[in-house]
């Protein structure tokens, strides 16, 4: 019994090493060939132009702020005016 135990935890170790080791074997490539495969390009891509995007809606906001600014304050001087 005690034999049959201990080939069982051999076998085991021997198949949950290969495992281990074939596993960092496949990581090391992908990582050699770039990593990033074309899906996750194409999504990086999207979110740079959804980015760009809410940059250059911000921009156009802050435009409107400040003219908003100008005409409310045209009109508190022309209220101190009168």
């Amino acid at each position: 019994m005690e034999v049959v135990l201990i080939i069982a935890i051999v076998f085991g170790g021997s198949i949950l090493a290969l495992l281990i080791l074939g596993s960092t074997v496949l990581m090391a490539i992908k990582i050699i060939k770039g990593g990033i495969s074309s899906r996750n390009k194409k999504l990086e891509a999207e979110e740079a132009k959804i980015i760009q995007e809410i940059y250059r809606g911000i921009s156009s906001l802050e435009e409107r702020m400040d003219v908003l600014e100008s005409v409310l304050l045209d009109r508190e001087r022309k209220d101190q005016v009168i």
